[in-house]
């Protein structure tokens, strides 16, 4: 699929989007890269490590019609021949497979970074009984052409390299026929090498090319719409509509609470139509008077019918209740500055002049 066929996704995938597709194995990276990176490293391990293959075969010959072929075959004998014989391969396979396959782990590192994950290998039914939309999409598919098309141009390069490198090499063919077997040898092996060389170059253009094509088409295809970008917001910070009655269930709870804790009051101070404080002194329960309760406009009108009720004193000092209001929340005692206009409120009661 060539972009995003949605019109309605057009927002960037978020951070959270492109975890869960990473973790589902979905991620951006170009098979052909890997594929170039793999065949230039097997060419230029060839190319370093040629001498050392051309010296272990000699080795290996020599010994093999020298000596081995005057060992007399039987089962120790023949034992032996075989854990030799796969020590010697190992060692001429070994160091080039573990070079190749190392390449072939860093360039997949680099594109893909640090992910294991087993859940591409599940298989998916839905799709395996599909057959018609899996023909469609083979044959039918921009990705499916686009594939062609790569395929047609890296078989172009292949072909047409060899071809110009034997132009090439054309003045330099006949006087091989005075060179001797190794001779010959040398110049058909760095022939070979220079025509892989020339087509990989190609090739590895190719590559980077399909790379910035698949990162733009991996980024077009999780592309999100607006709602679940909204969603996904709503998730991550909670839904404002649920915060809301959240907050609202808090703040009747407290209102609850608060009305409660009017009776325990000592004495209401009002605006005194817009505020309304409840007070109360206990020097078992606080060393200061303490807020009970407090509130504006309807909740103050509120404060002040549940004081009558129970007959708690109602004085009116706006100064000092919009001071209270603003500084001191409910549950706290009031500020050393605001004691001794309290103190003087606190006096007038019947309350503490029986105390005092």
């Amino acid at each position: 699929m060539i972009g995003q066929e949605d019109p309605s996704k057009t927002e960037q995938a978020t951070k959270k989007r492109r975890d869960k597709q990473r973790t589902e194995g979905n991620v951006a990276k170009g098979q052909e890269l890997s594929k170039v990176m793999v065949l230039l490293a097997g060419v230029l391990t060839l190319r370093f490590m040629i001498g050392f293959y051309h010296d272990h075969l000699i080795e290996i010959f020599h010994w093999t019609f020298k000596e081995g072929i005057h060992i007399e075959i039987n089962k120790r004998s023949a034992y032996m021949l075989f854990v030799w014989g796969l020590q010697q391969m190992a060692l001429l396979v070994l160091p080039y497979m573990v070079i190749v396959a190392f390449i072939a782990w860093l360039s997949e590192r680099l594109q893909v970074g640090s992910l294991w994950t087993t859940k591409p290998l599940k298989p998916k039914f839905a799709k395996m009984f599909n057959l018609m939309a899996g023909i469609k999409k083979l044959m039918l598919s921009p990705d499916a052409l686009i594939k062609l098309a790569k395929a047609l141009v890296q078989a172009a390069a292949v072909g047409i390299a060899p071809y110009i490198v034997i132009q090439q090499e054309m003045p330099n063919l006949l006087p091989l026929f005075h060179s001797n077997t190794q001779g010959i040898i040398a110049y058909l092996l760095s022939v070979g090498y220079k025509m892989v060389c020339y087509a990989l170059i190609p090739m590895l253009i190719i590559a980077i090319i399909d790379l910035v094509y698949q990162r733009w088409n991996y980024a077009e295809q999780i592309k999100m719409t607006k709602d679940e970008v909204k969603d996904e917001r709503k998730q991550a910070e909670g839904d404002p509509k649920v915060k809301q009655q959240q907050r609202r269930k808090m703040m009747e709870m407290m209102a609850s609470r608060m009305f409660q804790d009017i009776p325990k009051a000592d004495v209401v101070i009002t605006n005194p139509t817009h505020y309304a404080i409840a007070l109360q002194y206990d020097p078992l329960v606080a060393p200061a008077p303490m807020i009970l309760a407090k509130g504006l406009n309807r909740v103050a009108e509120r404060i002040k019918e549940v004081a009558r009720e129970h007959n708690i004193p109602i004085e009116e000092n706006p100064p000092l209740a919009q001071a209270l209001y603003k500084q001191v929340e409910i549950g706290e005692t009031i500020p050393e500055e605001l004691f001794q206009a309290v103190a003087a409120i606190l006096a007038k009661l019947d309350k503490f002049r029986r105390r005092k």
